[in-house]
């Protein structure tokens, strides 16, 4: 009896790990499903202008890839209804662990490109690998969504009980080694890219904040930090974020509750607060990274308007003087300092106006849809160009089509 019995425990617990074996299998190939659904996509644009197929992720050297890059996104523009350009403009989040009817709405009716997520959407590895495949079937898109972090370290920090989040960054700064802030970005950028996540909304390359998310409060200093770090973001291939821009420093007001005007000069901006954007837009691939526009508004740039509406701040300072042709995402525009003093319609024309490529909301699916209505709205009025989509579309979509090889 009693060996039937054993027998019996050894061959259930055989089913359970060939079961567990299977569930693991799966999850792990439903990345590579999507990226094969994408690289499918890909190679159809390509056949119907005769370009040659991307056939798998092994095809093409870097070199080849980089040469018809810019053929594919053009392609790939082409190809897209003013809807998907306008959806690849949209970072938005929702509530949870799987998917719902609100975000497959938003992803199949405004062809949302790309999702952040927070604790209420996070419950462990498993499930987060999971709700980042199955989010990418369900957009069934050209090209793959972003998924996207605040995993910064210290107080900053997402399912800190399943991640191994960094130090503050101001911990990491005191410790007066660099290389730190490469070993730790790379590191945790290594655990989210294993669920799916490819975005994280880090490092912070602000100088001198009243908290502990900055490196120091020396700007050289700052830099040094902040390029290790990116250099561990890249090197573990995902992408990564320079916020807050121009840089926040001298807040004193929380951005989350209301607006502030800070009025450092243009000298303090050029010799301490830039210096971290400057080293990362001259050094680092601009593809590879996003910059996060602040909500404050600036006397040293723009005094009457926050920096995610001003044209001074994004097309003049940023764009245009330090060169940057990567993409710039706004902050969160849910937040205090822009959300009570504009509707969000408005906000969102006004930010696209003035620069911005990304419109990051990450709450409410009612202000949402607002804000994808008004980009499409301003459109068809002629209140925005079509080419000014373009120009943002094309920056998007040179993004991502890395993460095709990822």
């Amino acid at each position: 009896m009693k060996i039937k019995i054993l027998s019996l425990l050894i061959l259930i617990a055989a089913l359970l790990v060939c079961g567990c074996t299977s569930d693991e299998t799966a999850r792990a190939n439903s990345n590579k499903v999507t990226a094969d659904k994408v690289r499918e996509n890909i190679n159809s644009i390509r056949a119907d202008s005769g370009a040659p197929l991307l056939v798998d992720e092994n095809s093409e050297t870097p070199e080849e890839v980089a040469a018809v890059e810019v053929d594919d996104v053009e392609k790939i523009l082409n190809s897209m209804t003013l809807e998907e350009k306008i959806g690849q403009m949209m970072i938005f989040g929702f509530h949870g662990t799987t998917t719902n009817e609100d975000i497959n709405w938003m992803l199949a009716n405004y062809h949302t490109g790309g999702i952040i997520l927070f604790d209420r959407n996070m419950e462990n590895k498993s499930q987060v690998k999971t709700l980042t495949a199955d989010l990418n079937s369900v957009a069934n898109g050209k090209v793959p969504l972003f998924f996207a972090i605040d995993e910064e370290g210290g107080r900053v920090a997402r399912m800190a009980h399943d991640l191994t989040p960094p130090p503050s960054q101001k911990e990491i700064g005191n410790s007066g080694d660099s290389s730190q802030a490469y070993n730790y970005a790379n590191s945790i950028a290594q655990e989210l890219k294993a669920m799916g996540i490819n975005l994280n909304f880090a490092p912070v390359a602000d100088v001198g904040t009243p908290d502990t998310r900055s490196f120091s409060d020396n700007g050289n200093v700052v830099a040094e930090f902040v390029s290790q770090a990116a250099k561990g973001y890249e090197d573990a291939g995902i992408f990564y974020t320079l916020k807050h821009f121009p840089g926040i420093g001298l807040w004193q007001v929380d951005s989350h509750q209301d607006i502030e005007t800070i009025t450092g000069d243009r000298y303090t901006f050029d010799t301490v607060d830039l210096v971290p954007f400057k080293k990362i837009i001259s050094e680092q691939d601009n593809s590879k990274f996003m910059i996060m526009v602040s909500h404050y508004k600036y006397t040293a740039f723009d005094a009457e308007n926050s920096a995610t509406i001003s044209p001074a701040v994004m097309t003049d300072l940023l764009r245009n003087e330090l060169g940057f042709n990567g993409v710039i995402i706004t902050d969160d525009m849910d937040m205090g300092a822009v959300s009570k003093y504009h509707d969000e319609k408005s906000l969102s024309v006004a930010s696209v106006k003035a620069g911005a490529d990304i419109i990051l909301s990450c709450h409410e699916y009612e202000k949402q849809k607002k804000m994808y209505d008004g980009i499409f709205e301003a459109v068809k009025s002629g209140e925005i160009s079509e080419d000014r989509i373009n120009d943002s579309v094309r920056r998007i979509l040179k993004m991502k089509l890395g993460l095709i090889d990822k």
